[in-house]
């Protein structure tokens, strides 16, 4: 899915590679740390058992980090939930979250904990999905003494993130709340504004896709952003 899926393995990740160093003399002041997002959860139009969901096989999880493990970059996990629950797909994703290296990320789009079918229309989580994932890695992160977990929350609807006010900060977690909708810039700027900036939980970011966005927001439009984005992701 997305430039994952794309180019093979290596070309790919020496286009990421590129575009790290691109970050870095754009704002070179920040430390830049690439990684790869996988949908470790993929929402699906089918019942699997009332779940609208399945998990992608061990073997592939294992390959991106091994990819990711060579170049020192981070992974990050996505749950699409479907009619599953957060907590359920922690479990199945904690022996790879009790590594270092190894962050997590919601996507509310995908979560029809109000019934339908994933696809058909927009999802949401509420607060008490992002306390349960944060209650989660903070433990992971005091039992076996890692740094601090990511966690990043996709959205770009008043609907997906309901009751944001709710969410309970720690310090062992650091949220990223990601404006995932794509169009051009005045679009994906106004979007930022009404749901990251209007709206702030810890830190910000945003998703820059290669095919949608026409054209693309420039590393100087992003940083002009306020929050000025903690987090980039390219789709």
């Amino acid at each position: 899915m997305g430039i994952l899926g794309q180019l093979p393995p290596e070309e790919m990740m020496n286009r990421l590679a590129d575009t790290a160093r691109m970050w870095q003399r754009a704002d070179p002041g920040a430390r830049v740390r690439p990684g790869l997002e996988l949908i470790a959860v993929v929402a699906s139009n089918k019942p699997n058992g009332g779940l609208y969901c399945q998990r992608t096989p061990r073997p592939i999880i294992d390959e991106v980090l091994r990819w990711a493990r060579r170049r020192g970059w981070l992974v990050v996990l996505d749950i699409q939930p479907g009619r599953s629950t957060v907590r359920s797909q922690i479990d199945y994703l904690r022996p790879y979250l009790e590594r270092p290296g190894v962050e997590l990320a919601l996507d509310p789009e995908f979560e029809m904990s109000r019934g339908g079918r994933p696809g058909t229309r927009i999802g949401g989580s509420d607060a008490e999905d992002v306390n349960v994932a944060i209650i989660e890695l903070s433990g992971i992160v005091r039992k076996y003494h890692l740094p601090p977990k990511l966690l990043l929350v996709h959205r770009f609807t008043d609907g997906m993130l309901r009751r944001r006010d709710r969410i309970r900060l720690d310090p062992r977690v650091q949220v990223a709340v990601v404006m995932d909708g794509f169009g051009a810039p005045g679009l994906k700027t106004a979007i930022y504004r009404r749901e990251i900036a209007d709206r702030p939980v810890e830190f910000a970011g945003i998703k820059l896709f290669y095919k949608n966005d026409k054209p693309m927001l420039t590393t100087a439009q992003v940083l002009a952003l306020k929050p000025q984005p903690s987090v980039i992701i390219y789709q």
